[in-house]
């Protein structure tokens, strides 16, 4: 779910997935060779670096029966097909562009293929790239391929990956080149020193069998927090405010690119405070539940990732969110008088579904007071739902919910700040205001 002038050392947290690793002109990331035998994908093996504190109960492992299957299912935690897949391309075979504000950089091919694939990449290959942003030759890696989260990986866990990956077909395809700054690699050796700690995740032991899984996935394959983390100058997640929300670009329509706010998953005010556990599990694995549907660059996430992993792997996730401790964001909120300029347009096109107390309803939309989308203090994925309307992806059912008509063409942009401010500033929910020119700039 980063942005604004960076340093040519770093790409933007809009990838969140992918420069990866690359052994071809235009970046890769993966390995080949003999892996040794994963753990199962929902426990870790005893005594690795993600596993659970000793004395607690195992979480049920993932159906998977051989390696290869449990690194799909990992593979699948990582999202991996999302990021190394253009539209309408072969899956796996890279060239999906990534807008940043020092270019555009392109996945990489990471099936098989000797020639433009990772078929000559070793399983230490792989581990090196995924633990220490280190690719196949010694060069380094850019994160939006987010070593920065996959360093926590186990061993045993990406070794199981790369032997999935060694089961794709080799497909022959070179991505387009990358922008001129992402072939320059040496900064990242100084990037990398100031921003950078390697090493696997640890388990507390004060936490639960369960909390420490969700931690490990969150924080690991899921690199949650390279979307939801707000970055410095230099294009490096900010430590203090992890998960505190961050913004990307990612389509809205079309071939349009945009900003996107990605939301504060913390338990704040403007966070994931009114939503319970079992919101937040029901949300990550089917895409709905009783606070939200997913829309945005949230609907690969759910389709090709977390509707595939084990609803014990998603709730221990969802325990672990909720643990977050609050990142409160919003220092000022909307002021009276911009409240009460957009009760009007609201009452005419927005309460039928969403209710005069902005709780929605179960046959007519999704509630807007205590909304982390509403309340983010980037206004970015609001004006894009009012803008654009939600896209449902295929697999995905809202319910009964009424499904909500772009606006572009009905109201004009003083008009949709006006109704998002009303929103923004009712109903308990605390946000900054936003201006016309803040929705012109994601027309």
């Amino acid at each position: 779910m980063a942005g604004g002038p960076g340093s040519p050392l770093i790409t933007t947290a809009a990838a969140a997935a992918s420069d990866t690793a690359s052994g071809t002109s235009s970046g890769t990331a993966s390995a080949t060779a003999s892996a040794t035998p994963a753990p199962t994908a929902a426990t870790p093996a005893a005594n690795a670096p993600g596993a659970a504190p000793a004395g607690t109960p195992a979480p049920a492992p993932a159906p998977a029966d051989t390696p290869a299957a449990r690194g799909k299912y990992l593979a699948d935690a990582g999202n991996c097909v999302s990021c190394h897949t253009p539209p309408g391309g072969a899956a796996f075979a890279g060239g999906l562009g990534f807008t940043t504000p020092l270019g555009t950089i392109y996945s990489s091919n990471i099936t098989p293929d000797n020639a433009t694939g990772i078929g000559q990449w070793t399983a230490a290959d792989l581990r090196r790239a995924m633990h220490e942003g280190i690719g196949r030759g010694g060069y380094h890696l850019f994160p939006a391929f987010p070593y920065t989260s996959f360093t926590k990986v186990t061993d045993e866990d990406v070794d199981a990956i790369y032997v999935y990956l060694r089961t794709l077909a080799p497909v022959r395809h070179t991505p387009p080149a990358n922008s001129l700054l992402f072939r320059l690699r040496w900064g990242m050796s100084v990037w990398n020193w100031l921003f950078f700690k390697p090493g696997r995740f640890q388990p507390d032991a004060k936490q639960s069998a369960e909390w420490n899984r969700g931690a490990y996935l969150v924080g690991g394959l899921g690199h949650c927090d390279a979307c939801h983390s707000p970055r410095n100058v230099f294009l490096a997640e900010i430590a203090g405010r992890s998960y505190a929300g961050g913004s990307l670009t990612d389509r809205v329509i079309d071939d349009q690119m945009r900003r996107w706010s990605a939301i504060n998953l913390t338990s704040a005010h403007s966070g994931l405070a009114a939503w319970s556990v079992d919101n937040l599990t029901r949300y990550l694995k089917n895409g709905f539940s009783p606070r939200a549907g997913t829309f945005g660059p949230m609907n690969e996430v759910i389709v090709n990732s977390l509707h595939n992993l084990t609803s014990d792997d998603i709730h221990a996730m969802a325990t672990y969110l909720k643990s977050l401790t609050a990142r409160d964001e919003n220092s000022t909120t909307v002021p009276a008088d911009a409240v009460s300029a957009g009760a009007g347009i609201y009452k005419d096109r927005c309460e039928e579904c969403h209710g005069s107390s902005g709780r929605g309803g179960l046959f007519n939309g999704p509630p807007l007071a205590g909304s982390p989308v509403v309340q983010d203090a980037d206004p970015a994925t609001l004006v894009n739902v009012v803008l654009y309307g939600p896209t449902l992806p295929k697999g995905i059912s809202f319910g009964a919910w009424e499904t909500m008509k772009p606006y572009r063409d009905v109201l004009n942009d003083s008009e949709i700040a006006a109704v998002a401010n009303y929103i923004r500033g009712s109903w308990d929910n605390r946000a900054p205001p936003l201006t016309a020119s803040d929705v012109a700039k994601q027309r």
